[in-house]
């Protein structure tokens, strides 16, 4: 439970009594489950909150839209009981906006009002973050694209495994299961068990240019980076320059500007030289050929400006080509143009390996990511 005396936890209790007297079914059972869950989470983070208290209170979809404004008039609204406890950090009052945005934005779909000007001419906070390209962006947008990102939920597709699970039919028999069975039945075997192959997601694996080339892409990435280790599945993180460091570790602090700080920190060619040819070399020498890349989606964001050999590039890429499911390169020279043709010589090299090729410049490009993924079977 929150510690005592803070009022903390009468907030939240008293946010459980404002759903009930919407015609919410909370129980006791659950608010509880809301303080314990605040406890492990930062209390002045409003996207921890938020998602702290949807989980633990609301269990039908149907109720979110209520539980989004009865959320805004207890914790933001000026006058609200909760935000006189709850004080909300100073830096994230672009990113309170912005989720606040998304809140309502599924209550405005549909609705038509009068007065106002065709939906394009003045659009919303939320609408300009998604088109806005990372490298136009303020600190204060970067932290509001921070609440945007951590929606998004990267799910591999899936492949099936060699084990396999019992399952209510199938063609493949489960003998162990129907021996057991028919051990209770003095051996008679009175009914047979089935079994199916088992799925399993396959790995994600991302490999960050943050070189000088890339710095106006490089923190906005890396937040899309941290945001992707925060959901159950196997990712693996890399940043290069001239050289490879692995941060998956360091990511998986729960403060996102500290795992930030720790990466930026952990990698000693920030805003340096490119040479992505070697670092994939050393990628795939390292970690890809000792299992890592086996069946997995590879997913390099780099603008291709290689300062290496290129042939050294063309060999990594051929390698990893044959051991990856896929390769998704992002590169953010694309942007919104579908007529991209790459001239760099990196690119040239990479382009016959590339699966899909992304822009990844802004929050609409990495929502297509996302989309992208599940298809990719």
């Amino acid at each position: 439970m929150p510690a005592a005396g803070s009022g903390l936890e009468y907030a939240l209790v008293g946010f459980g009594r404002a759903l009930r007297k919407e015609g919410l079914v909370v129980g006791s059972g659950h608010i509880l489950v809301f303080c314990e869950s605040v406890e492990k989470l930062d209390p002045t983070e409003l996207a921890d909150l938020y998602y702290g208290g949807r989980s633990s209170l609301i269990h039908r979809s149907n109720d979110i839209p209520m539980y989004n404004r009865v959320f805004k008039a207890y914790f933001v609204d000026p006058g609200g009981e909760g935000k006189k406890v709850v004080e909300m950090k100073k830096q994230a009052s672009a990113e309170t906006e912005a989720l606040m945005e998304m809140l309502m934005e599924e209550e405005k779909e549909g609705e038509e009002r009068e007065g106002e000007p065709p939906s394009g001419i003045m659009a919303s906070t939320l609408e300009v973050l998604r088109k806005k390209a990372f490298g136009e962006c303020t600190p204060e947008e970067l932290a509001a694209l921070r609440s945007l990102m951590a929606r998004f939920r990267l799910i591999p597709p899936r492949r099936l495994t060699r084990r396999s699970e019992k399952f209510h039919k199938g063609k493949r028999p489960y003998l162990r299961d129907t021996v057991r069975k028919a051990m209770r039945h003095g051996g008679e075997i009175s009914e047979l068990s089935w079994r199916r192959r088992k799925y399993r997601q396959r790995r994600l694996i991302l490999i960050l240019d943050i070189s000088g080339s890339m710095s106006t892409y490089s923190r906005a990435l890396l937040q899309f980076a941290y945001s992707a280790t925060r959901v159950p599945g196997k990712i693996e993180v890399f940043c290069f320059g001239t050289r490879l460091t692995r941060i998956t570790d360091t990511l998986q602090k729960r403060n996102p500007d500290e795992a930030l700080t720790e990466a930026t920190k952990a990698v000693f060619d920030w805003e340096g030289g490119t040479k992505i040819g070697e670092s994939l070399a050393h990628f795939y020498k390292n970690w890809g050929r000792r299992g890592m890349c086996r069946g997995s989606i590879l997913i390099i964001a780099s603008d291709g400006l290689e300062r290496g050999d290129p042939m050294v590039l063309d060999q990594a890429m051929t390698r990893l080509d044959r051991l990856c499911h896929a390769i998704i390169w992002m590169n953010p020279l694309k942007g919104d143009d579908p007529n991209y043709e790459p001239r760099s010589v990196g690119m040239s090299c990479a382009m016959p390996f590339v699966d899909v090729l992304l822009s990844g410049h802004d929050l609409d490009s990495l929502k297509e990511l996302a989309e992208v993924l599940p298809t990719l079977n």
